[in-house]
Order: C-alpha cells, then structure tokens, then sequence
C-alpha cells in the first residue's frame, strides 16, 4: 500500500475557507477525548492563517488534513503551538509529527527568542515534543499570563486546575527554552528511556487529581437519591 504523501504549507489568506471545517474538527476531537482545548473561533483560525502564523496541510490532491497555529504570551516571551489537528481520515500516519515540526520551525524563525511550550495528555504528543528538544517541566516554568489559564475553561478538568491554583492539573507541561536546552537527540533518548515512567506517572496523576472531585460528586448523587 502506497504512503499518503502531504504539503504542509505556512497559512495565508487564500486558506481562509478552511477555518470552519478546523474549528468543527478540533470541538469533535476534545470531545472524543474527554478532554478540552481553548476554543477558538473561525475568524481568530482566519486571523492566524493571514498572519502567517499558522501551518496547514493538504494531500497531494488538495484535500484538508492537518492543520496548528502559533499564539504568544507574556509579551512575547512564550510561545504555544495550538490547536494541533489531523483529519480523522489522516490519523496515525505520522503527519502529526510533521506539523508539530513544521510550526515548531515557523516558531523558532518568528520567535527566535521566545520559550515554546504545551499541555499534553497524550504520550504520544509528548514523544513528539521530546523529538524537537522539549523538557517536561512544573506548571510554575510556563507563562503565568492570565489570558493563556483563561483559554482552559472551556476544559472539562479546568475545575481540578483551579483547584491547584494553577499549579498542577492532568496535562504534563513541556518546554523548549533556547537559551537553556537540551539537544533533541538527548531528549529523544530520555523520553525513550523513561517513556514507561512516564506512563505510569500520568496514570497515577490523573487518578489522584480525579479522586477529590469524584468522591464529590459520589457523594452529590448519593443526596440526591436518598432526598
């Protein structure tokens, strides 16, 4: 079987039309997961593809399939590559990998300067991110910008990160510092290395920042039934 070849491209104006289809599919993913992500709208998706500040990705027959964009904190001192979406049709044929890599370049070249972070409840999206020098770190090393910690309310788990007081919540924070970094193959063999800790970690963490809240929750039910 031939391997579906893609072009992922920087966004312009002239992919505009696309924005509705990106914005349906990111809804659709973070309610598939069980989890969230800021929700943007198609004229914020249309700004970011005229601002170049975007990557979008096509088969070689013009069909959607991928798309993440660029956003700034802290005036410019960080930098979160977002919205990472592939099209249900492309999954799981390494073309994620290929965006993250791409706007992780576009990154460095418009922001060479800034640190480049994410959330992740993924393993896989946190293999990813160890392939291009990215270091899990404690939430206090992520811009404490108050418009970013906004964006997660729309989260299903934005209670639990409030809760914490924004110091710890389910996603593992990661980040790329150019001043102070790792080389991406030391990362790569790290996350190699400790992938199964890793694992395992995320596992008990979710479960210990869950347990409060359904313990809760039990209990409300528990009201409501006997009431």
């Amino acid at each position: 079987m031939e391997q579906q070849q893609f072009k992922i491209v920087i966004a312009n104006a002239t992919h505009q039309d696309f924005a509705r289809i990106i914005c349906d599919e990111m809804e659709s993913s973070a309610k598939a997961r069980g989890t969230g992500i800021a929700k943007r709208s198609p004229e914020y998706i249309q700004q970011k593809m005229r601002e170049g500040k975007a990557v979008i990705a096509f088969t070689d027959d013009g069909v959607w399939a991928g798309f993440c964009y660029i956003e700034t904190w802290s005036h410019g001192e960080y930098v979160a590559n977002s919205g990472l979406i592939v099209s249900p049709s492309f999954r799981k044929s390494g073309l994620a990998r290929m965006i993250k890599r791409k706007i992780f370049e576009l990154s460095r070249k418009t922001y060479p300067d800034a640190k480049i972070f994410g959330l992740t409840t993924g393993l896989a999206v946190m293999k990813i991110n160890s392939e291009l020098g990215y270091e899990p770190v404690t939430y206090s090393e992520l811009t404490q910008d108050n418009d970013f910690w906004a964006g997660c309310k729309s989260c299903v788990n934005y209670e639990i990160l409030m809760s914490k007081e924004r110091k710890n919540c389910m996603c593992t924070a990661m980040l790329y510092d150019p001043k102070d970094h790792y080389e991406p193959e030391e990362t790569t063999q790290d996350f190699r290395k400790h992938s199964k800790l890793y694992e395992r970690f995320m596992r008990i963490k979710q479960w210990k920042l869950l347990a409060p809240f359904l313990k809760h929750h039990a209990s409300s039910l528990i009201q409501q039934f006997f009431h």
